[in-house]
């Protein structure tokens, strides 16, 4: 059965060399016996004269491109043994799968395919000098020799082409499946799974653990723009959020080491792209800054504060709502028992009331102060703060009470939905 050759490899093709070329028995045998010691000439001067293999041809390797050699060469003079003459149209396949392996190994290993295309050069030089001395001592004729020699480059080019081949899957292959990797990484740290199953998932990815990370969420359409100008460390998971108009997609962006003074650098990178900044966390541990970052989210955008197209809702300045609406419900009843008191009048005077009490906590009592940012005159603070010592009694001069008050008044109420 011929054996199958990935799509990628270029077919065989024979260049014009005129007729047909014969080669006598003893020829053929001669050179069939010197390959062994010319494929060991071979990786030898490639060595010499690509310095980036002198160490990979070493041990196994080394048999191996040996090997690649003798199945190269003798491929031709294995077609010249029938008495039909030398066919390149014939199947090559397994030199051009072994050339096709090295193209992969090469990617495998990290090297781009200069070192190994240098090496191809070498070989055919050093190989052809060799091999055609023999043939001349074994009575080939010089005429046959050089259509010969035509025919040995252009199968070095085809062997050549056939590792580019493989250099390019093998990158195309090892590129989705390490991207695969990567987003099931994010994936995981996402979920809080616990840190051995972590660690593993790191190693599977070839990913490094920083030693914090930082979760960012924005749309899913901005997130290319975003990843340019980030740690190419930076892991991406698409998740679907309800949006105003159904579902949307958004990316979940988690940056390594964006904490501390490098915070400021992150939230100019992402200045405009409608993105949401939790904090820093240790890597295995980024699923709460995840959390964090949706929490803001559903808090919907602070008072006075520039749109998401504008600057990103940084959560470290949000940290005081955050606290406060950490459960609404029990929000919504510490204001209603603390500030039972206000019920006595009416809804326009409880308003003041509320603004000048939350303003006398925030300003511990300092007249001027509430007066200036209520817009108001000092004397109108005194009076309103005897109507309030009249309602709430001794009870204003309670920590507990004080405490409490504090956090009832420390953000305004959200608004109901329609």
């Amino acid at each position: 059965m011929a054996e199958q050759l990935p799509p990628s490899i270029p077919a065989p093709a024979a260049p014009a060399i005129g007729d047909p070329i014969t080669f006598p028995p003893a020829v053929v045998a001669a050179m069939l016996a010197e390959l062994p010691a010319v494929a060991e000439r071979t990786v030898a001067s490639i060595v010499v004269e690509v310095p980036s293999y002198a160490g990979a041809f070493a041990g196994e390797m080394g048999r191996a491109i040996q090997r690649a050699v003798q199945v190269a060469l003798g491929g031709f003079l294995e077609l010249a043994t029938d008495g039909g003459g030398v066919d390149p149209s014939r199947p090559i396949a397994p030199a051009l799968a072994g050339a096709y392996a090295l193209g992969r190994g090469e990617a495998r290993s990290g090297r781009s395919m200069d070192a190994l295309l240098s090496a191809y050069r070498v070989g055919a030089r050093v190989s052809w000098r060799h091999m055609s001395e023999t043939a001349v001592s074994a009575g080939l004729t010089v005429g046959s020799l050089a259509r010969f020699a035509e025919l040995v480059f252009a199968y070095i080019d085809q062997l050549s082409a056939a590792s580019v081949a493989g250099h390019a899957d093998e990158l195309a292959t090892s590129g989705r499946v390490r991207q695969h990797h990567l987003e099931r990484l994010g994936a995981v740290l996402l979920a809080g799974r616990p840190l051995h199953d972590l660690t593993a998932a790191a190693e599977r990815a070839d990913w490094t653990p920083p030693r914090t990370l930082t979760a960012v969420v924005l749309p899913e359409t901005r997130a290319r723009n975003a990843l340019a100008l980030l740690d190419a460390r930076t892991l991406q998971v698409t998740e679907e959020a309800a949006g105003p108009g159904g579902e949307e997609e958004r990316a979940v962006l988690l940056v390594p080491d964006a904490g501390g003074g490098a915070r400021a650098g992150l939230l100019r990178v992402l200045d405009g792209l409608g993105a949401a900044v939790g904090p820093a966390r240790p890597w295995h541990d980024v699923a709460a800054s995840h959390r964090r970052v949706l929490r803001a989210l559903r808090l919907g955008p602070a008072p006075d504060t520039a749109p998401l197209d504008t600057a990103p809702l940084d959560t470290e300045a949000r940290l005081v709502e955050l606290v406060l609406r950490a459960d609404e419900e029990a929000l919504t009843d510490l204001r209603t028992a603390v500030l039972a008191p206000l019920d006595q009048v009416t809804p326009a005077t409880r308003e003041k009331l509320t603004a000048t009490l939350r303003s006398w906590l925030l300003h511990h009592g300092r007249r001027e102060r509430i007066a200036a940012e209520l817009f108001v005159h000092p004397q109108t603070v005194r009076y309103r703060m005897g109507q309030l010592r009249d309602l709430f009694g001794d009870r204003l001069e309670d920590p507990a009470t004080l405490l409490q008050l504090t956090l009832a008044l420390g953000c305004a109420p959200r608004e109901p939905s329609a």
